[in-house]
Order: structure tokens, then sequence, then C-alpha cells
């Protein structure tokens, strides 16, 4: 599910089904959220840092301050920048930070930073706020957090969630048709109204429940190896997948890696 805006994002995935619809984020809370985040960015760069645990017991709408490392860019426009971030205990996701293309240059895979802004919700998805202030911490060791697989957890969520927003694996999955009635095995944006460049959507079992994936166009554009893998695929191919455990109303991840095993 995307969020609107000048800049951004994000896809969706639904268990046993795709059809979630399209719309701007229009909750005044996170509204609200956005803009006391950037009245009180000074007062916020000097906070105590948290721990992860830390972060997951602070409230919603409330000030969090974390230092963690890189795992992936998913844009950037007009000085606004969305993360994906990992610490050796969790995962967080930064939506539409204040990031100087300059700096945002700078941010590589395993880099530290220091993420000052606010706690919000969008429809399940934890994250931190939009206008947050993001710092380099040029002297830190870097670090990349290696993917869990959670396979054996698709179908339980109260589970699955633990796992928000880190880079996680499915193995072994059988590809199925993208919709009912069809022979494809992807389709175009969720109800295939869209076309190349937009994001691919497509349905894998497990245990012989079907689950929908997506491959987010501004994680992982046409021309990228997974979206290029995705369009290849035939349904009936054994697949492990790799991606970023985002939340959409439910698990929602974003696959940046599609591997048939030999």
């Amino acid at each position: 599910m995307k969020k609107f805006g000048p800049a951004l994002l994000i896809a969706a995935l639904v268990m046993g089904g795709c059809s979630t619809g399209s719309g701007t984020e229009t909750s005044t809370a996170s509204s609200a959220v956005s803009e006391t985040s950037q009245a009180a960015s000074t007062s916020e760069s000097t906070a105590p840092v948290m721990s992860y645990q830390e972060y997951v017991d602070a409230e919603l709408e409330s000030p969090v301050t974390i230092e963690a490392y890189v795992q992936d860019k998913q844009s950037w426009w007009e000085d606004k920048a969305t993360l994906y971030l990992a610490d050796e205990d969790g995962a967080y996701f930064v939506y539409n930070a204040n990031v100087s293309e300059d700096l945002y240059k700078e941010l590589e895979a395993g880099k530290k930073v220091r993420v000052s802004g606010y706690k919000t919700e969008w429809s399940g998805e934890t994250e931190v706020a939009e206008g947050a202030d993001v710092e380099l911490i040029d002297d830190a060791e870097t670090y990349i957090a290696k993917p869990v697989d959670v396979t054996d957890l698709l179908g339980n969520e109260e589970e699955l969630i633990k796992h928000q927003n880190q880079l996680v694996t499915f193995t072994g999955l059988t590809i199925e048709p993208a919709s009912e009635g069809s022979e494809e095995a992807f389709m175009y944006n969720y109800d295939g109204s869209g076309s190349e460049g937009d994001d691919l959507y497509f349905n894998a079992s497990a245990n012989g429940k079907t689950y929908t994936f997506t491959v987010e166009s501004y994680l992982r554009g046409a021309d990228s190896d997974v979206y290029k893998a995705v369009k290849d695929l035939k349904v009936g191919d054994i697949v492990d997948l790799e991606g970023f455990l985002y939340w959409y109303e439910g698990a929602n991840p974003h696959i940046i890696s599609v591997v048939l095993p030999e």
C-alpha cells in the first residue's frame, strides 16, 4: 500500500488474497505527529538513545531517539528519505525523514545513524514518523543483519509481527496464479491495473495456504534483478524469497530477492 505524496511508497500483502485498494494516508494523528516532530527536532537531538525494547515499549506519538544501522534505502525525494534500519535486537522503518541529497548518498548499507523523531503507526506498521532528523555516525563500526527464516510463521501473525521490518526469508514456496482464473504468475499493482515500472504482486503457497507478496517499485524498480525474476516466474515454480517484513493490515513483506532452488 503506497503512501502517496511527493515522494513515496508502500504496497500491500494480505493473507490469502491481494485485494487491498489504494489511497492517500489521511490519519490526522500521523499528520499531527509529523508537524510536532518538526517543531521539536532541536530538543530531541540531545535526548537519550533508546534500546530496541524501549522503542517497542514507547507510546505511540511519543518522542523517540534511536541509533541503528542502514539496511536499505527505499526512496529519496525533495530532502525526504525512507529507510530500513536494524540493530542486533530488532528493526525499524523510518518514513520520510529529513535527509539532504548529499547525506542520502552517504547512507550506505551498514552505516550507523541516529534518528530523532516521533513513533507512530499506520495500518499496523510501526514507524518513525515523517519529519524525523537523521545524523550519520561516521566513526561507528558497520553492521548488516542476517535474514531470519520466518516460513513457519506464515499465517501466525501474532508471532510473525515480532519480526516487523526485519530482513526475512520464506523458503520452499510454490508459485500460484496471480489472480483467480489466471495463468499468469504476477500482475502489476494489487488489482492488475498497472504497467511496467509499477509494483509487482504475486501469490505463493506454503502448507496448503496461499499468500500474496509484493515487489515495491520504489525499493526495487523495473531494472532490478528481483523485478525481472518475478516477471519470469511460472505457476508451479518452487521459490525462496527474501525481503523486509513491512506491515499493512497484516504481513506485507517487500521482496528484494527471488531464487529458484536447484
